[in-house]
């Protein structure tokens, strides 16, 4: 097997909204260190994602190296906002695909600051305790398993192999115009270089750094990947290539989903070692 590293990092402080790229990041059980604890929901208490709201993608979220896991929020047209992360304080449920999850609610200027942006009422929730507010799917998890307000895992990985493959397909398909699609289409965690084509459909167990993950099933999509990320326009891609060539189940397949059994701390240049 080729010698496999981690090409790109990547933490998305508030879900749906753009991210940082960090040089070295903290796993923790439940995600990469400040990924996804903070998330936008609307008047109903339901999360926001870029599902219903493309622009989501045109707001940035930076977490500031400072204490408390804050986030600072900026985007067009928009003053920056540092968002303190809340006070223990009562809980609010929120709904996220269609499930519970208790979360607090953030100062009334970050509901102020999504609401200007979004054109429609909203609210910035955190999630406190990701220890014990959400577990992982059932079907896929071992007891105790928990994650952040990221869509189904702890952490998503891709390959720079797997998405040339992929533009690749995308040029002889219908769209070619539509290509080729940058890495950001697909909101990763972890991107790792030298590795053949769609070889982490495989991969059970891996290692990074001092960190240990499984590797519990592929990264189905959705219609996130056709929102161009600077921009905010959707098109088709790649969602038309994936149907036709990387239907797993009923999954629309890019990526793998990880959660950690070893701790640790996971760098850019780190050597990827796959155990099983």
């Amino acid at each position: 097997m080729a010698n496999l590293y981690v090409q790109a990092l990547h933490v998305h402080p508030v879900k749906s909204v753009a991210g940082t790229a960090p040089d070295e990041v903290a796993v923790e059980p439940w995600g990469l260190s400040g990924d996804r604890r903070w998330a936008v929901v609307d008047s109903e208490g339901a999360v926001i994602t870029q599902r219903q709201q493309a622009r989501l993608a045109l707001a940035l979220a930076s977490a500031r190296p400072l204490e408390g896991g804050r986030v600072a929020l900026s985007g067009p047209g928009m003053a920056e906002l540092v968002v303190e992360v809340p006070e223990p304080g009562p809980l609010e449920p929120v709904m996220l695909f269609g499930k519970k999850v208790e979360t607090v609610v953030a100062a009334t200027t970050a509901a102020d600051w999504f609401s200007a942006f979004l054109g429609l009422p909203a609210r910035l929730v955190h999630m406190d305790e990701p220890a014990v507010r959400r577990p992982v799917d059932p079907d896929y998890a071992l007891p105790g398993e928990t994650v952040s307000l990221a869509d189904g895992y702890p952490l998503l990985l891709t390959t720079l192999a797997s998405l040339d493959a992929l533009n690749g397909l995308i040029a002889e398909g219908d769209h070619p115009e539509e290509g080729p699609l940058p890495m950001n289409r697909f909101r990763p965690n972890v991107v790792v270089s030298g590795a053949e084509a769609w070889a982490e459909d495989d991969w059970r167990r891996i290692a990074i750094g001092d960190a240990v993950f499984r590797g519990v099933r592929e990264c189905g999509r959705c219609i996130v990947t056709t929102t161009d990320q600077t921009t905010a326009e959707r098109g088709k891609e790649p969602l038309k290539t994936l149907a036709r060539h990387r239907r797993i189940g009923k999954s629309l397949a890019f990526g793998r989903m990880l959660v950690p059994v070893r701790l640790g701390t996971v760098r850019v240049g780190d050597e990827v070692r796959v155990l099983e």
